[in-house]
């Protein structure tokens, strides 16, 4: 067998069996297939894509490549919930420790952010003393204890996974549908829930920037978790804007902590809620509306998110006595009108250039810096309104102006829907 027939098979969309799709994985994990004949099979899969069942096979492969979480010790049902990224998203702060104050455990494995995406573990990491890695044993006492735990995802889970997605990163084959869901759904697999809700973003602040394309992207990660025994849920939500108002490691844990205690922006707290619902149906739970309605309201849920930070070493008073960011300021809407479209990325691009996110994995990030957007789509806005308010170490006219350039103001709008539908 040679890893060359294999790349042209694929380049030729023919059918690959499973002994050449692990005869090509096993090969590279271990050097012996190179990584110019990887990058020229992956840009093959790029073009050409991969059958359900290669897809599968592929899958199958990766989560062999490392370690697979057992949570067979842990009582009840497990879940996990995937976000595929965005700007001010810090969902799983809220849906978390929601869900499991209606007795639902979702175990969580995170990653950190790169670029103009944030990661919630960096996020977790703005509160004082926070552990972000936990011994198999303790992250398995809190699940059983407190019903959540959210960690880094270990060095050891899904290698193969790694080594793919650095060589796609250098090789222009990172947004390939197929690709995209096998590296999220082998490290989800890989982490042992028997449940997993995959929140799929949908618009210019995501990675799926059309429907179509995230439509087939929820549609495939479904296929393999289904076809790999795991209930896998896909919902697909907009991030056409970013999500709540802040964008920002401290101030992103802060909304989270708001919208616990029933004050956070209201599209966030629908969202949170939407997810929230589904995971607690998914879990087997009857009246999950009322159930989630339920904890949220009576103040259950901030209490476990307290709960579970305790437990993770998190010291929260040390976290609200943090120092905000030196210098806060506004920006100011230039014109009169109402607010039709937000180019969201260059928000997240803004942040990341006041010290907020990573341009490259070795980056230092600064936790107190960071963006509010004070405006949604489809708001009036009056010339000299502001439209963000700006947490830096100090005045920085270059975010100023791509903030400015990265929101349109006419003189209609129309508010984007927060769900796009669910893929089951």
């Amino acid at each position: 067998m040679r890893a060359v027939d294999i790349i042209e098979k694929t380049r030729d969309q023919q059918e690959l069996t499973q002994e050449e799709i692990a005869f090509l994985t096993t090969g590279y994990l271990h050097g012996e297939v190179p990584d110019y004949q990887m990058s020229a099979w992956l840009m093959a899969v790029y073009f050409k894509g991969l059958s359900t069942t290669n897809l599968m096979h592929l899958v199958q492969q990766m989560v062999a490549s490392g370690d697979v979480l057992d949570l067979s010790s842990v009582h009840g049902v497990v879940v996990d919930k995937h976000s595929t990224g965005g700007v001010g998203d810090k969902t799983s702060l809220v849906v978390s420790p929601l869900v499991a104050s209606c007795g639902v455990t979702i175990a969580k494995m995170s990653g950190r952010g790169l670029g103009h995406t944030g990661g919630t573990i960096d996020k977790l990491e703005s509160i004082p003393g926070f552990q972000t890695e936990l011994t198999t044993a303790q992250f398995i006492a809190a699940l059983n204890h407190h019903h959540v735990a959210i960690v880094g995802q270990t060095k050891d889970l899904v290698a193969l996974d790694k080594m793919l997605y650095a060589l796609r990163d250098v090789t222009a084959t990172v947004p390939s549908i197929p690709l995209i869901a096998a590296s999220i759904m082998s490290k989800k697999i890989a982490s042992g829930a028997g449940t997993i809700l995959l929140d799929v973003k949908v618009g210019n602040g995501s990675f799926m920037e059309d429907l179509a394309q995230a439509q087939e992207l929820a549609t495939t990660m479904v296929q393999i978790g289904t076809a790999m025994g795991v209930e896998t849920i896909a919902e697909l939500t907009d991030m056409s804007q970013p999500l709540g108002q802040a964008v920002g490691n401290q101030l992103e844990v802060q909304e989270a902590m708001d919208t616990l205690q029933g004050v956070g922006p209201s599209d966030f707290t629908a969202l949170c809620l939407h997810l929230a619902t589904s995971i607690v149906a998914a879990a087997g739970i009857a009246q999950a509306k009322d159930v989630v309605l339920n904890a949220f309201h009576s103040n259950q849920a901030y209490e476990r998110f307290c709960e579970f930070i305790h437990y993770q070493g998190g010291d929260l008073a040390a976290f609200a006595a943090l120092p905000p960011a030196p210098v806060v300021y506004q920006v100011q809407a230039p014109v009169t009108g109402k607010v039709a479209r937000f180019q969201t990325k260059d928000i997240g691009r803004a942040a990341m250039l006041l010290g907020a996110g990573r341009p490259t994995k070795d980056a230092v990030i600064d936790m107190a810096v960071g963006i509010k957007v004070l405006k949604k789509i489809g708001d009036a806005v009056q010339a000299g309104d502001p439209l963000f308010e700006v947490h830096a170490n100090t005045a920085r006219p270059d975010v100023d102006a791509l903030l400015l350039a990265a929101v349109s103001i006419a003189n209609d709008a129309v508010a984007p829907p927060l769900f796009y539908g669910v893929v089951r």
